[in-house]
């Protein structure tokens, strides 16, 4: 039984000796471009203009439908 633990103690003393460089290289920040459509705005619009002009004609048509 010892000498199994002396060998796995005289095993691991080198795993435990080990030594490990890191290079640092230079962090390079660049500018970020970003394009944003407004398309959504108006789409929006688009949709309250017509909206009241379907509901015109919509009340326009009930109202011809009506004897």
């Amino acid at each position: 039984m010892k000498a199994l633990f002396f060998f796995l103690f005289i095993s691991l003393i080198p795993v435990g000796c080990t030594r490990h460089e890191v290079e640092m290289k230079p962090v390079e920040i660049k500018p970020i471009h970003i394009t944003i459509d407004v398309n959504v705005k108006v789409d929006r619009e688009l949709d309250d203009f017509f909206g009241e002009i379907d509901k015109l004609q919509q009340e326009k048509a009930a109202g011809e439908a009506t004897p």
